[in-house]
């Protein structure tokens, strides 16, 4: 009987292992890349005939299970590239890798940036912001900076102010959102930034988070050739992540130094099985503290996106970004009077009754349509919506005086701000692209219409408490006259009374406290409503023969602001722009590309754009233009960019502050500013990625009425500039999984105002992190500003300096599945 079991057992065993050996599971892997060798995640491979299929990761690699030798034909697909078949032999015992290299679908080219970003690195080869059309960045005669969002995630970044630090040319003006292009200043609350290359505008004083942005890019001088009215040192573009047709999802929590807790979510994939329908969901929440005193930010941030594809000539994208955010207005740190290293950097001016809430939102359809190979049509709107709700003490922007007019260099003098207001922004776009040749000559043909809108609704207003008290207590005088001393309540040393309490720099702790608000003298000032809008026509022509590349543009733009809008006496204010633009591409070699480039610009300063009815005017518009020649090569096969540039660029008209008024604003004669910049992004090995750039701009006034002002360098554009920043991945061996990234980013002196008695000295700070990946899992720690370096990014003077965190962490857990 026993042996008769045994032999059953044995029949079994080898009529299984006869099926399995029938069953045999072959394995084919590969990898798919693009003609630049850079990986393609997300690529569609599917075996024809058949629902059995897989997708690339990350690495762009990929493997499929084959249950029996044959011939087979495998579908290889992905948004932006031609679908190829390749035919394949699978054979017993069979172990291969095949190289699949995707080549760009020529007819998506021109569509507008509503499709995925394809590459998966440091470097972005494509962009739109320059030319309304997909371009390489080598053949767009102008010098572009970005970071995408693989460097946001290893650098641990935040806001997009702290992405500047690895842009050639840019620095942080404030805070806010608030920075200088090549000396110029650009900041949120300007109508000169762009989302997806749209006219858009948001809160000054504070920055949301960029979990939902692909990347941030700066087309630099002026861009008013295809925009508009535009800045002279360059345009901001923040480029919003877009659905992808194969499915990716992640989800992180990050802590760190100053009670920072942040949790992000990314999901994205088709939501049909035919992949005509695809969505994509940004979440983000962050509670943090910081390092200055009061501060907190408490921000959510909702993005969904849809893209409907009824064809493969048609996409609809609808976009939606919604940002909370609760928080204190942070107005910088003082100092005493002319002692930069007086108090500590973390000293606020707040108490704890101040906060500011701010809501910001932005909805966007678009639509793409190709009529042919060589027509294609791209409509977008763009709704932004801003509200803010604030309460601050602030300094009052001068020192404290005492009886006798002489300044008291430990107080500040304060004041209190309590405000609403609200601010709206239709943006609508509508262009052609039509490619033809004449002979031997390519065009890329864009035709366009631009119409934007800005409104401030009545109701905007604003308490402010200022000032000293009179003599009978019921009321204030702005300012104090010493010779006057009969009309003020003094206190028991003969001082001015304030109507609010000045900031005593020594007891920082007992001024910060509860202050009760009933016991002020309020005046109203209201915001009067606003509304400007602009009709704009362009046509650009990009022409290529043989080795030269030329781009011709022209910009025909009507700017109407309407002057005492809802009130008697509302009019009409109309100005006109003719605007230029002219490119020249030389490829000396397939990896060198030389360039030139003629651009100029415009921007009106009519009482929709100032928003101060006391600032004086009526003003003549900003007038400026640029000449800057450069080089883009591209080195170790392709993977890394290297961009040189020559620029001056020169302005008329500026608006400065009168010395000694409140609101009070004359224009200058003219301000130039001429440089040279070199930006290194990509990489070196496939595991080895880095950034670099320098910049040197000497920016200040040649033409102005007060003499004194001639030749100094202007406010926080300093002459001197760079980053460094570069990761290492170990991919094989026992520390496979690891890797490492350290950087550093210097900034030379800088002028605080038009004054070279108070100045900001130059720092450098140092970075670094440690990531380790294990399947699904990444850990990753950010340690910033290794060396603890006391530094200031900008500031206006030394009562509001903005500086620099010190030394800190930022651990973050990231699964992806």
């Amino acid at each position: 009987m026993k042996k008769r079991y045994l032999l059953f057992l044995f029949c079994a065993l080898l009529t299984a292992g006869a099926s399995m050996g029938q069953n045999e599971i072959i394995t084919i892997k590969g990898k798919i890349k693009d003609i630049t060798d850079q990986s393609v995640a997300g690529a569609t491979i599917q075996i024809a005939g058949t629902t059995h299929g897989t997708a690339s990761d990350r690495e762009g690699n990929f493997s499929l299970d084959f249950s029996k030798p044959g011939n087979y034909e495998l579908i290889i697909s992905f948004v932006g590239f031609e679908t190829q078949k390749l035919s394949i032999n699978v054979a017993s015992g069979q172990k291969s890798l095949i190289e699949v290299t995707l080549k760009e679908d020529i007819s998506q080219l021109q569509f507008v940036e509503i499709i995925g970003r394809k590459e998966d690195s440091y470097r972005n080869t494509t962009s739109f912001v320059g030319s309304k059309s997909q371009t390489q960045l080598k053949d767009l005669p102008q010098s572009v900076s970005y970071v995408t969002k693989e460097v946001i995630m290893d650098q641990g970044l935040m806001r997009s102010g702290e992405t500047v630090r690895n842009f050639s040319g840019v620095n942080q003006f404030t805070f806010y959102d608030d920075i200088t292009i090549r000396g110029f200043r650009v900041n949120g609350g300007s109508n000169t930034q762009l989302v997806n290359g749209m006219r858009t505008t948001s809160g000054f004083w504070k920055q949301p988070l960029i979990n939902f942005l692909e990347r941030v890019e700066v087309l630099k001088g002026p861009s008013s050739a295809l925009f508009g009215n535009a800045s002279p040192g360059g345009v901001v573009n923040r480029v919003t992540k877009k659905p992808l047709d194969s499915p990716y999802n992640s989800v992180s929590f990050s802590m760190g130094s100053f009670n920072t807790f942040r949790t992000l979510a990314d999901f994205t994939g088709p939501a049909n099985e035919s992949k005509t329908l695809l969505y994509r969901l940004n979440l983000g929440y962050e509670d943090a503290h910081g390092f200055r005193d009061l501060q907190f930010d408490k921000n959510i941030v909702i993005a969904p996106s849809l893209s409907f594809l009824p064809s493969d000539k048609t996409r609809v994208n609808l976009d939606f970004v919604f940002n909370n955010s609760n928080s204190r207005l942070d107005r910088g740190q003082s100092a005493f009077e002319d002692d930069l290293y007086s108090t500590p950097v973390s000293l606020s001016l707040n108490t704890a009754n101040d906060y500011l809430k701010e809501q910001t939102y932005t909805m966007t359809a678009s639509l793409t349509h190709r009529f042919s190979s060589r027509l294609n049509l791209n409509m977008s709107y763009m709704k932004t919506g801003y509200s803010e709700d604030l309460t601050e003490h602030r300094s009052s922007n001068v020192y404290a005086i005492d009886g006798t007019g002489a300044t008291l260099p430990n107080m500040v003098a304060r004041q209190i701000f309590i405000r609403k207001r609200s601010r709206f922004v239709d943006n609508l776009t509508t262009y052609f692209n039509y490619n033809m040749e004449t002979g031997s000559i390519k065009h890329k043909w864009v035709f366009g219409y631009d119409y934007a809108r800005e409104m401030l609704p009545p109701g905007g207003s604003q308490l402010t408490a200022t000032g000293y008290r009179n003599a009978a207590n019921t009321g204030v005088i702005n300012t104090f006259d010493p010779n006057r001393p009969e009309l003020y309540l003094l206190d028991n040393n003969g001082n001015p009374v304030p109507n609010v309490p000045h900031f005593d720099l020594t007891d920082p702790v007992g001024s910060q406290r509860m202050q009760d608000m009933s016991k002020y003298f309020y005046a109203t000032r209201g915001f009067d409503p606003t509304l400007y809008q602009l009709n704009g026509l362009y046509v650009q022509d990009q022409l290529q023969l043989g080795k030269f590349q030329a781009m011709l543009g022209l910009r025909y733009e009507n700017y109407t602001d309407f002057e005492n809008y809802r009130k008697d006496g509302e009019q009409k204010v109309n100005q006109y722009a003719l605007l230029p633009r002219l490119g020249l591409v030389y490829t000396v070699t397939p990896a060198i590309n030389l360039y030139g480039t003629y651009v100029e610009g415009y921007n009106p300063q009519t009482a929709a754009v100032i928003a101060n009815p006391n600032a004086g005017g009526p003003f003549d518009p900003l007038i400026s233009d640029m000449v800057e020649f450069g080089a883009k090569s591209e080195w170790f096969n392709k993977n890394l960019e290297v961009t040189t540039a020559l620029y001056r660029i020169r302005q008329k008209n500026t608006l400065y502050s009168v010395v000694g008024e409140q609101d009070l604003l004359e224009q200058i004669g003219e301000e130039v500013a001429q440089g040279f910049e070199v930006d290194v992004v990509g990489r070196i090995l496939t595991n080895w990625s880095i950034l670099a750039s320098y910049a040197f701009n000497e920016a200040s006034i040649t033409e102005s009425p007060h003499e004194q002002e001639l030749g100094i360098q202007k406010p926080n554009a300093p002459k001197h500039q760079g980053n460094f920043w570069t990761k290492y991945d170990f991919i094989r061996g026992e520390l496979d999984g690891l890797g490492f990234g350290f950087g550093t980013n210097f900034v030379s002196a800088r002028n605080v105002s038009l004054s070279d008695t108070q100045t900001l000295p130059g720092y450098m700070v140092m970075n670094a992190a440690v990531y380790y990946t294990s399947g699904n899992m990444r850990l990753q720690l950010n340690m910033n500003n290794l060396a603890d370096q006391q530094h200031w990014v900008g500031g206006y003077d030394y009562l509001r300096l903005f500086p620099g965190a010190p030394r800190n962490f930022l651990g973050t857990l990231t699964y992806t599945f």
